[in-house]
């Protein structure tokens, strides 16, 4: 029988008190992999009453000392990386290489965010006045409502807690229902490092049982959200009702531009490496390929070929570089799109179908999908698809490649292959995204580099760097007027020494 795992809440594992559970199932095998219990409203408000009772004295425990518990916590996950892979790749279905970068992505969070503890530095600043001393320093907010993806199940709630904690805001957080062992697994590390209780709880459920109460609790004035650009829209719409601070995390339509000088054996990998790790369930895959003409012929038969010998399985399993996608669902929405793509006209090079044989037809999988020819006011071209779908697009100039990166609604993640550095100034100049890549392929973000995107893909705010405490914290301005008496800021008053 499949383990039972339960919400944290003030320091204590305990079970919805509505009785129910779900269960999760290996994407590849079908095979059971987690029982959780299931939550509701109540189970929020316990969550929240044991973040704000906690809150009041993690807001005044010394920020070193706050990082010395995450860099036990580092410690702790760096012991466990490999267990922890093996168990995400069972849950979410990426294969154990992904994993294990997805869980050193947690590792280095946490050594960086405790890190982050000795380093919340404000300012001083020199007084118009005598005998006055000013500065700024950081607040936290308080509790802090976190709701996070599957695709990254451990690197995703590390980018959003670490720097939360450290900055003395208490968190609760809601996984997604396709991924919630691995948030389980890292509250268990905090637990084992030495966080207080209530300081980090976890809610299991769904959004609309737990994401929507939490999301609208008076009691949490902070929300962090990763998801679908549909979802993130719809919070943001509440939290604007109820004044929270809200940080959105969504969709992504990430091209590469080809340029006619670029080396094609690494624009090729790089292409390949984007559009079909992780299955291309990243907000940052390769779903565009903006070519230049001249080139487009070979490029295209690289890609077909490269997506044609890929080798897809069960993640844990030795030489599969392509796992399954993470449910049902989500392989019909892949399917979906590629008919969609036939019935625009655009060139089917490679893949197309779901995946079966040697046990696939066990799992959700589908061929790695390669389009050619496709306009860049095609669907397929412009809405994300979050599956193994990548659209060639040929253009005839730089200029009108930054343009076609340029006209989608998201701007998260751009790359150029290029060989003349006066090109790539230019794309840094020119392409509006959070993140851009020269001679890489979209992937690949760093922990210390602040992670967003522009347009629809998020709402201005940055995880990850030190970019992200600028979000968990508030700015509050000091002076100090020691001078015994009241003064007035009069610049006509100020005596000027003799020259």
């Amino acid at each position: 029988m499949a383990e039972l795992f339960k919400n944290l809440i003030g320091g204590q594992w305990v079970e919805s008190h509505t009785g129910r559970t779900f269960t999760r199932k290996n994407p590849a095998t079908g095979e059971l992999v987690g029982t959780y219990t299931d939550s509701d409203a109540q189970d929020v408000d316990a969550a929240v009453t044991a973040a704000s009772r906690a809150f009041k004295s993690w807001r005044l425990y010394p920020s070193p000392k706050r990082g010395e518990i995450l860099f036990r916590a580092a410690q702790i996950l760096e012991a466990r990386k490999e267990a922890l892979a093996r168990e995400m790749t069972e849950e979410m279905g990426k294969v154990l290489d992904e994993t294990r970068g997805d869980v050193q992505e947690a590792i280095d969070m946490t050594y960086y965010m405790a890190g982050e503890g000795r380093r919340l530095f404000g300012e001083t600043t020199p007084s118009e006045m005598r005998s006055k001393f000013q500065m700024s320093v950081r607040q936290p907010l308080g509790v802090v409502g976190l709701i996070t993806l599957w695709n990254f199940p451990i690197a995703i709630p590390s980018w959003k807690m670490m720097p939360a904690l450290i900055a003395g805001n208490t968190v609760i957080i809601k996984p997604a229902t396709y991924t919630p062992k691995l948030t389980v697994r890292l509250a268990e590390v905090l637990m084992e490092a030495g966080i207080p209780d209530g300081v980090v709880n976890v809610v299991l459920g769904n959004g609309s049982d737990v994401g929507e109460p939490l999301m609208h609790h008076p009691d949490v004035p902070v929300i962090s959200f990763t998801g679908s650009t549909e979802t993130g829209r719809s919070i943001a719409m509440a939290a604007a009702q109820h004044n929270k601070r809200l940080t959105l995390e969504m969709g992504g339509k990430n091209a590469v531009i080809v340029h006619e000088d670029a080396n094609l054996d690494l624009a090729a990998e790089g292409i390949l490496w984007g559009a079909f790790g992780t299955t291309g369930q990243r907000c940052t895959a390769t779903s565009r390929v903006v070519v230049h003409r001249s080139v487009q012929e070979e490029l295209a038969a690289r890609l077909g070929a490269g997506a044609g010998k890929l080798k897809l399985g069960n993640g844990l399993e030795q030489g599969v570089q392509v796992g399954p996608l993470v449910s049902e669902g989500q392989r019909e929405t892949v399917g979906k799109y590629v008919s969609i793509g036939q019935g625009e006209g655009a060139t089917l090079v490679a893949g197309g179908n779901v995946a079966a044989g040697d046990g696939l037809e066990n799992g959700f999988f589908h061929e790695p999908t390669v389009f050619d020819n496709v306009k860049a006011d095609m669907r397929i071209a412009q809405e994300e698809i979050f599956g193994p779908v990548v659209s060639i697009i040929p253009v005839d100039s730089l200029d009108e490649a930054i343009d076609v990166v340029n006209g989608v609604q998201y701007g998260l993640s751009a790359a150029i292959f290029t060989q003349d550095v006066n090109n790539a100034f230019r794309t840094m100049q020119d392409i509006y995204t959070g993140i851009l890549y020269v001679n890489a392929g979209t992937t690949g973000a760093e922990i210390h580099l602040p992670f967003g995107g522009t347009k629809a893909t998020g709402n201005g705010h940055r995880e990850a760097g030190t970019a992200a405490l600028d979000f968990y914290t508030e700015w509050q301005s000091i002076y100090v007027d020691f001078s015994g008496k009241l003064q007035r800021a009069q610049i006509d008053t100020v005596e000027h020494p003799a020259p």
